[in-house]
C-alpha cells in the first residue's frame, strides 16, 4: 500500500491482494452486465454500426479531452473533423483522440490482444510523438487545498517495465476467473498509477477501457461513453483512486466504475436510439420529398457526422458534384440540412443529427 509519509508509490504487482467481489459488487455486477449486454445486443441490429461508432467516438473524444482541461466546443469539433484545416490546438488533440482510439480498435481486431505495444502505439498517435515509456519521475499529484505531495507515480524505468509488462499479462490472461467488468477497474486503477507516460496517460486509460471490453467480446465495437459519467462524478473518481493508495478501498473503486459502466450503458443506448429513429424519419420525408435523391449510401454518409459537404459526396462515391451540390440544395429546401459558408467551403449541417450531440 501507499505509505503517505514516503509519497513513492512502490506500485504491486497485479492481482491486487483485497477482497473484490464484495456483496455490493456483486449485486452491481449483474445490472452493470445487463446493460453492457442490451447496448452491445441492440447496437448489432442496427443496419450501418459505423455510423454509430463515428458519432459516439467524437462524443467520447470530446468529453474525455475535457477531463483533462481541454475543451472544445461542438461546433469547432464537427467543423474541425469535416474541414482538417485552420483548426485550434484543442480541437487538434480531441481529433487525435478520436483516431488514436479507432487505430486501437483496428489493432486490437487484427491481433486480438491488448499489448503493452498497442497501448505505446494508442499513446504515440494520441500526442503525436514517440518517447514512449518515460525515464524521468512522473507528475506528483498534489492536493488541491494544501499544495501537498500526495502521490508519486515509479519512476525507476526497470520498474516502469515491469509494471507495464504485468498490465499486459493481467490484461491478457483468463486465470483466476475474475470478472472482466471487475478486471477492467483494476486495469485502469493500475495503468493511472503507473503513469507510464510523460503526457496522455489519463485519455489513453480511458481509451483502454473500451478497448478490453471489446477483447473480452463484451462489445463488439468502440461505442461505450464512459468519460461523460467521470466528468459528472469526477471529484469521486480521483478521491476513490487515492482511496486505493491510501486505504486500500479496492471494492470501492470498483464499484463506482461498474456504476459508470452500467449508467453509460443505458445512456448510450438512448443515443442510439435517437440517432437510428432520426435516420429512418429522414428517410423517409428524403423519399417522400425528393426520392430520387434518396440512396442508403447517401443516407448513412449524411449521418456519420453532423457536417458534410459535396466533396464528401463525391468522394463516397454516391454522386457527381453537379448532382451532390443538388441533393444538397434540395435537402436543404426541405429543412435536413442548413448550409454555413466557411471561407472557400460550404458545410451543410445535418440539423437533427447536430441537435441530438449537442444535447
Amino acid at each position: 500500500m501507499f505509505n503517505a509519509n514516503k509519497p513513492y508509490n512502490q506500485l504491486p504487482l497485479l492481482p491486487p491482494k483485497a477482497e473484490l467481489e464484495t456483496k455490493a459488487v456483486m449485486k452491481q455486477l449483474v445490472k452493470s452486465h445487463q446493460a453492457l449486454a442490451e447496448l452491445k445486443g441492440y447496437a448489432k441490429i442496427l443496419p450501418n454500426e459505423e455510423v454509430l461508432i463515428h458519432s459516439i467516438i467524437l462524443q467520447e473524444a470530446k468529453d474525455s479531452s475535457a477531463i483533462e482541461n481541454i475543451v472544445t466546443t461542438h461546433d469547432e469539433l464537427f467543423q474541425g473533423l469535416t474541414l482538417k484545416q485552420n483548426i485550434s490546438p484543442q480541437v487538434k488533440e480531441v481529433l487525435n483522440y478520436r483516431m488514436a482510439l479507432l487505430e486501437g480498435f483496428g489493432v486490437l481486431k487484427k491481433r486480438g490482444v491488448l499489448s503493452a505495444n498497442g497501448i505505446i502505439a494508442i499513446q504515440e498517435r494520441l500526442e503525436c510523438n514517440r518517447a514512449g515509456l518515460r525515464k524521468l519521475p512522473g507528475t506528483a499529484l498534489k492536493n488541491d487545498r494544501t499544495g501537498k505531495i500526495v502521490y508519486t507515480p515509479p519512476d525507476n524505468p526497470d520498474a516502469l517495465q515491469r509494471l507495464i509488462k504485468n498490465l499486459e499479462e493481467y490484461l491478457n490472461t483468463t486465470l483466476g476467473q475474475t470478472d472482466p467488468l471487475i478486471k477492467m477497474a483494476v486495469a485502469h486503477y493500475q495503468f493511472e498509477s503507473i503513469h507510464p507516460f510523460y503526457d496522455g496517460n489519463g485519455r489513453t486509460g480511458r481509451i483502454i477501457n473500451v478497448l478490453y471490453l471489446i477483447l473480452e467480446k463484451l462489445l463488439s465495437s468502440p461505442i461505450l461513453y464512459l468519460s461523460r459519467y467521470i466528468i459528472q462524478n469526477k471529484a469521486a473518481y480521483y478521491r476513490l483512486l487515492q482511496e486505493v493508495r491510501t486505504k486500500n478501498s479496492w471494492a470501492e473503486w470498483v464499484l463506482y466504475m461498474l456504476k459508470a459502466i452500467e449508467e453509460t450503458s443505458i445512456g448510450t443506448l438512448q443515443l442510439i436510439d435517437a440517432i437510428r429513429e432520426t435516420m429512418e424519419e429522414t428517410a423517409e420525408i428524403m423519399k417522400k420529398q425528393s426520392g430520387r435523391f434518396y440512396s442508403r449510401d447517401f443516407l448513412e454518409l449524411l449521418f456519420e457526422k453532423p457536417y458534410i459537404r459535396i466533396s464528401d459526396i463525391v468522394d463516397g462515391g454516391i454522386a457527381s458534384r453537379n448532382i451532390a451540390a443538388n441533393y444538397l440544395r434540395t435537402l436543404e429546401k426541405i429543412g435536413i440540412v442548413c448550409s454555413e459558408k466557411k471561407g472557400r467551403d460550404v458545410l451543410y449541417i445535418n440539423i437533427r443529427l447536430y441537435d441530438i450531440l449537442k444535447k
